[in-house]
């Protein structure tokens, strides 16, 4: 499987953090605001090693380029490593468990959210409802995330 490295230079955002506003003709950059995570957080997430293509789509650049976030596709996959633990995450969430990665989706209606948690770093990936099933998504993204970023200890999410 061929693997690309996500970007990284830092830039101010002064976009809400979930606002993903895609480029106009598809082609272009996607905006995806890039987390502000502390130095231990950014370190994991710049080891993060990401496919070429999800679901059949490719790779595309960001804006701001970052490291911290990657895009694949028209409407775009996109994805935000080093983000904040989700708001509405509880002990008592429900959570879809893909190949040894807890995911905590939010909201239920579309595109649907992922937060990838149990993890020292939160990864979020954003689905538009054209890439059903979402859980392919993250079958394709979670060998990455498994082998970069270490579990928490059990029962901490």
């Amino acid at each position: 499987m061929s693997t690309s490295r996500i970007r990284f230079r830092w830039a101010p955002v002064l976009l809400a953090p979930l606002m993903l506003l895609p480029a106009a003709c598809g082609d272009g950059a996607v905006e995806v605001p890039v987390p502000h995570p502390d130095a231990a957080t950014q370190r994991l997430c710049e080891g993060l090693r990401l496919p070429a293509k999800v679901h059949g789509q490719s790779l595309r650049d960001t804006k701001p380029d970052s490291q911290l976030t990657a895009a694949w596709g028209s409407p775009a996959i996109a994805l935000r490593c080093g983000v904040p633990i989700p708001a509405a995450l509880r002990q008592t969430s429900e959570l879809v468990d893909i190949n040894g990665i807890s995911w905590f989706g939010q909201p239920v209606d579309r595109p649907v959210t992922w937060t990838a948690v149990g993890r020292q770093a939160y990864v979020e990936v954003t689905v538009p409802a054209k890439y059903r099933p979402a859980g392919d998504v993250l079958i394709e993204l979670t060998p990455a995330i498994k082998a970069t970023i270490p579990a928490k200890p059990e029962g901490q999410i």
